[in-house]
């Protein structure tokens, strides 16, 4: 893992994202399951939806960190464009009724900038290693 920056980065967003939507239940109660509004983590708004969401990417991440460079490439790349996604819709969803993962501000940057690092990753390290058939 300590060679394959695609592992480390799967495997450390990985258990960061987990640890987030465990966290986020702790905050969320009393809160409706896809409320547009959440309770705050920090400066992130979280709803129920949005911690499960968030459980599902931290286990994909960190499989795939575990399982291997092909796997983890693909994961980072794959998670990375969700991610990109999300961040410009989500600016766009503030204040919508559609808004059903409670995103705020600090939540569209985040998930920006977490774009950016995957996506860089994914696409651009451990080039000799093909990519992971889905």
């Amino acid at each position: 893992m300590r060679t394959s920056p695609n592992r480390l980065i799967a495997t450390v967003f990985g258990a960061v994202y987990l640890l987030v939507g465990l966290l986020g239940f702790v905050v969320t109660s009393g809160v409706g399951f896809a409320a547009t509004e959440g309770s705050n983590l920090i400066i992130f708004e979280v709803n129920p939806l949005h911690n499960v969401i968030h459980l599902a990417i931290g286990a994909a991440l960190l499989y795939a960190g575990l399982k291997g460079v092909a796997t983890a490439k693909a994961i980072n790349t794959a998670v990375g464009a969700v991610y990109l996604l999300v961040g410009i819709i989500g600016l766009f969803l503030l204040s919508s009724p559609l808004n059903i993962i409670a995103l705020n501000g600090p939540d569209n940057v985040l998930h920006l900038a977490s774009a950016v690092l995957l996506l860089g990753v994914g696409l651009s390290m451990d080039k000799a290693v093909a990519p992971a058939r889905a």
